[in-house]
């Protein structure tokens, strides 16, 4: 069982503010490996992306526990949504061995909104006459 929460419920912020919460979890056999990531990824067509931003390592994780975590928000690049393609930030906690691993999407942008990028209007296409040889 995971349970991984940000302080408030927030889930929107500006650069630098902090992201902060706490994650409990109990498992069956003690990790190998636990930590809580800040990272970004891309979603929508085409080839998906993504990265770490930052990482708390919890050292010696037990089988159950409970712990605090904080990032700052960074600079960039902020949170959007376009026709195609949308990037996303969250805070995710991952324990290994296994699939265990909890993510919440959060916000991140000058006004602490997602950027709704527009829609951007296709010209219209002029039929041009074909000339044949």
């Amino acid at each position: 069982m995971i349970r991984l929460g940000l302080r408030e419920n927030k889930t929107a912020f500006r650069p630098c503010e902090p992201i902060a919460g706490a994650v409990l979890w109990e498992f069956e056999k003690v990790p190998e490996f636990a930590e809580v990531r800040l990272i970004w990824f891309t979603r929508g067509k085409g080839t998906e992306d993504g990265a770490i931003f930052g990482t708390v390592k919890l050292d010696a994780p037990p089988a159950a526990d409970t712990r605090e975590f904080s990032f700052q928000a960074p600079n960039g690049p902020y949170s959007f949504s376009g026709t195609l393609i949308a990037l996303i930030w969250a805070v995710e906690f991952v324990a290994k061995p296994g699939s265990e691993f909890q993510r919440i999407e959060i916000t991140i942008s000058p006004d602490a909104r997602e950027i709704a990028l527009p829609r951007i209007p296709q010209p219209k296409r002029q039929g041009l006459p074909l000339r044949g040889n």
